[in-house]
């Protein structure tokens, strides 16, 4: 009995490679050494010496079951370029520039072109957040996945230097909390998606008017990468005290987690417009507010919590950069509301402040 008799075809994992290493090459600058193959990465972190206490971030994350769209429609690059943003813009909202990152695939069958397609979206999307990816793996999986399944993950590594970290140790009262747009559902909730989908009898090739395309188009729209931009706008404004990535838990959720003990914020509903696919997915599985507004991003994927004075032109920033933003709400001291669908406090382990949810949607 052969390997390949087993399940495992080392031939179509070594042609897998052969067609991703000019994807992956493209990522390189001077400080990968060693190129493709290698049974590590190596990364030249000479410029860290320059650094007076380097801060190392870390982050790790996968896409989700938007990955069960993807092989639907047979489109495989745009889940690759999900990862990289899933992953780098959790490290820039400490304000650490993401340095280098890894991927990790694992299949029922090794398609090789399947496999060139993922890594080949993972590194369009390094190359657009401006990190080296450097390693990674695919393992085949069969009688633990069937032939057509497969999962992704990535980590990345980044680096800030301490006195310019960002979080709720700068967060003030009478900052300004200010939104930035989201290119879509993202990586987020797709579980929920997929259900109401299914309960509708819709297809991937449903024709959408609210969206101006098929449905599938609009599930399978990468999630926007805000790394570079983040990474400028901590450079230029002292008056940036920080960030907050919106993926699982929502706005409110996400936004508590930056906050300190002692502050809250306000985020107004009615200052945005809800993008057309929330509001159908909404209408379509009469999914109550506060469970869409703890499972979907609702138009918002990142967040920045600025000081009065910077706030203009951050947004004027990220602008140039063709990411909209607009202001939400502001922070002041905590009233001490309990609780409610209106009020979080905190998230996924964190003893933050609180996030105060007014008005109502424009749908």
């Amino acid at each position: 009995m052969t390997y390949a008799d087993a399940g495992v075809d080392i031939h179509a994992g070594d042609k897998a490679v052969e067609l991703m290493k000019a994807a992956v090459a493209r990522t390189h600058g001077s400080e990968v050494l060693g190129g493709v193959g290698a049974f590590a990465g190596l990364f030249d972190a000479s410029a860290l010496l320059g650094y007076k206490r380097p801060l190392l971030a870390s982050s790790t994350d996968g896409v989700g079951t938007k990955i069960v769209i993807a092989k639907a429609m047979g489109v495989h690059d745009t889940i690759g370029r999900d990862l990289v943003a899933m992953v780098v813009d959790d490290i820039v909202v400490c304000g650490a520039k993401p340095l280098l990152m890894t991927d990790y695939i694992a299949c029922g069958r090794v398609v090789p072109e399947r496999i060139a397609d993922i890594v080949r979206g993972i590194a369009e999307g390094c190359v657009e957040a401006g990190v080296a990816l450097v390693g990674g793996e695919t393992a085949e999986h069969p009688g633990v996945m069937e032939p057509e399944d497969y999962d992704v993950a990535g980590a990345a590594i980044g680096v800030v230097e301490a006195e310019k970290m960002l979080g709720p140790d700068k967060v003030q009262a009478g900052d300004v909390v200010v939104a930035m747009a989201s290119s879509g559902l993202h990586s987020n909730g797709y579980s929920l998606v997929r259900a109401i989908v299914a309960s509708q009898g819709w297809t991937l090739e449903t024709y959408a008017p609210e969206l101006s395309r098929s449905l599938g188009a609009e599930l399978l729209e990468p999630t926007r990468i805000y790394s570079k931009l983040c990474v400028d706008l901590a450079a230029r404004f002292d008056g940036l005290h920080a960030l907050s990535h919106v993926t699982g838990g929502g706005l409110a959720a996400n936004l508590a987690r930056v906050l300190p003990k002692g502050l809250a914020a306000t985020v107004a509903r009615d200052s945005w417009s809800l993008p057309a696919i929330f509001a159908l997915l909404q209408d379509a599985g009469k999914v109550p507010w506060g469970d869409l507004e703890a499972t979907l991003n609702l138009g918002v994927g990142m967040v920045a919590v600025v000081a009065p004075g910077d706030v203009a032109a951050v947004v004027e920033a990220c602008g140039t950069a063709g990411v909209a933003a607009w202001i939400v709400g502001e922070v002041y001291p905590d009233p001490g509301r309990p609780t409610s669908p209106d009020v979080v406090r905190g998230a996924k382990g964190v003893d933050g402040g609180a996030v105060i949810l007014t008005g109502t949607y424009q749908v």
